[in-house]
């Protein structure tokens, strides 16, 4: 559903099931400006993904939002650039967004 909301807004985006798909997406070239990281996910979860994301040095320095219904001691575990909260705020989520990312078609 967020994908659909950042496309309707005018973003690209890349969908993975998992911390494993996704790390797979981006060790084959996929290099987002932003990474929206969900902290429960089966096969590999975000605290997982995180940690490998990190100790790989071709990808450690995409930003990450972190998405999450966690508690707040829980998601701040994750050294990320921004953490939001779920029920998500979508101007928030479009703020942080847009912080790392232009929607295409833009300068």
């Amino acid at each position: 559903m967020l994908g659909r909301f950042l496309e309707f807004e005018g973003y690209r985006v890349e969908l993975a099931a998992n911390g494993q798909q996704a790390l797979e997406r981006l060790c084959s070239g996929i290099k987002p400006c932003v990474i929206l990281l969900d902290l429960m996910m089966p096969v590999m979860d975000g605290w997982q993904f995180r940690r490998q994301q990190v100790a790989n040095t071709e990808l450690a320095e995409i930003p990450v939002i972190v998405v999450s219904a966690a508690g707040k001691e829980r998601v701040s575990e994750v050294d990320a650039n921004a953490y939001l909260t779920k029920p998500l705020d979508l101007d928030e989520l479009l703020a942080r967004v847009s912080d790392y990312c232009a929607p295409q078609g833009t300068a």
